[in-house]
């Protein structure tokens, strides 16, 4: 099972929306796919069609008080483990030592049974996107075209090097995506530049592939649709799908 995180400590830049793309467009093409919503929001879920289980999130999986397996909903676009709003206290949680493999011991005993794991952290540098970056193998960084996204990456800098000196040496942040993105603004190219910049101090790439605004998105959202069954000839439908064939070398046969 190959594990992705979707990071990014700064909201608003398409986390969820990403996740759900990856997820989503995996399962169109026949990929065996586990989400995980590490996010207490639970935009994921919900775009997801979770149901409502007291007890059975990955809270619990990540406290210890119930096996992943046991948490895991079966959704159309794949395998869910759903958030918790108790996830918003999980720097308080969880304490105890080795805190910071929780999602990775968890995501073990499943590991035969996907062939990838798609992991949304929320909005923060705390426990949960720590955990979903030493449970990765590869992370993705979703970003905006302009200077405040570009701040949040460079603070993101610092976390994945502490993951990989402490926790997982072999995590490899993949690449930088551009989300609402426009290729006519002069601001998008130069941030563009800026981002490639940045990009080589995490011995990463941006995407040649980006994001372009879309009330397509928002609305499969409203819908709980996978993106690209509501909208499948829309150009935000178009930009993912070649995204996961630069990132994953996923032919798209949705």
């Amino acid at each position: 099972m190959k594990s992705i995180a979707v990071v990014n400590q700064k909201g608003g830049v398409g986390k969820s929306t990403t996740a759900a793309a990856l997820a989503g467009g995996l399962c169109l093409c026949g990929r065996r796919v586990l989400a995980v919503d590490l996010d207490a929001q639970g935009n994921l879920s919900h775009t997801m069609r979770a149901q409502p289980r007291p007890g059975k999130s990955i809270l619990e999986v990540l406290l210890g008080t119930l096996p992943a397996s046991e948490a895991v909903q079966a959704t159309a676009m794949g395998d869910l483990l759903p958030a918790s709003k108790g996830l918003s206290g999980a720097d308080a949680f969880l304490s105890e030592t080795g805190k910071e493999y929780r999602l990775r011991e968890a995501l073990q005993g499943l590991s035969g049974a996907y062939d990838y794991c798609i992991i949304d952290s929320p909005p923060a540098l705390g426990i949960a996107t720590v955990n979903a970056l030493t449970g990765a193998d590869m992370a993705i960084v979703p970003a905006q075209a302009d200077i405040y996204s570009l701040q949040g990456v460079e603070q993101l800098v610092a976390t994945v090097e502490t993951v990989r000196r402490y926790c997982n040496p072999g995590l490899k942040v993949d690449g930088i995506l551009l989300t609402r993105y426009s290729p006519r603004s002069v601001l998008s190219r130069e941030v563009r530049e800026l981002m490639g910049q940045l990009a080589q101090r995490l011995g990463t790439r941006v995407y040649q592939s980006a994001i372009r605004e879309a009330i397509a998105v928002k609305e499969a959202q409203i819908s709980r649709e996978n993106l690209f069954t509501y909208a499948p000839g829309s150009n935000v439908a178009k930009d993912y799908q070649a995204f996961l064939q630069e990132a994953l070398g996923i032919s798209w046969e949705g």
